[in-house]
């Protein structure tokens, strides 16, 4: 079983509470790092444990969702271990696990229908890692000292 951490701010509480359902219902182990509400909040409050705990190996995946999907992604990203793709449509989160192996998948729940993040959602969780060819340029993504 898989699990999934998801997390957001407030303009993505509806969406997630709907997708973490629908993950559960479909057999996902589910952690809310929140918010928990739909009163406004500082995004990155929720992001960077959400972030840490996949890079500890914690979680398998994360879904994020914010407004337009940058606050949370560009949060995620600064975390070495983090491969977060913001996502609008079903292809680009399949070939966010297909070609860059995303770990997070950053929904901008104000510009997409919850049906659509529903399937990007799905899509990215059933996707896999095509490696090959995308597997150098992967590894080269993080920040290292030389």
């Amino acid at each position: 079983m898989k699990k999934i951490a998801l997390g957001g701010d407030h303009a993505g509480f509806a969406y997630k509470n709907i997708i973490a359902q629908m993950l559960q219902d479909q057999g996902f182990e589910c952690y809310d790092f929140g918010s928990y509400s739909d009163e406004t909040v500082d995004y990155p409050d929720y992001v960077h444990p959400l972030a840490q705990a996949i890079e500890n190996q914690e979680f398998d995946y994360g879904v994020l969702i914010c407004g337009s999907g940058n606050g949370v992604t560009m949060t995620a990203n600064k975390h070495q271990g983090i491969r977060a793709a913001l996502c609008w449509r079903t292809e680009i989160a399949q070939l966010a696990r297909q070609h860059n192996d995303a770990n997070i998948i950053c929904i901008p729940a104000r510009f997409v229908s919850i049906e659509d993040a529903k399937n990007m959602v799905s899509t990215f969780l059933h996707t896999a890692f095509e490696g090959g060819r995308h597997e150098k340029r992967v590894k080269k993504i993080a920040c290292t000292l030389l």
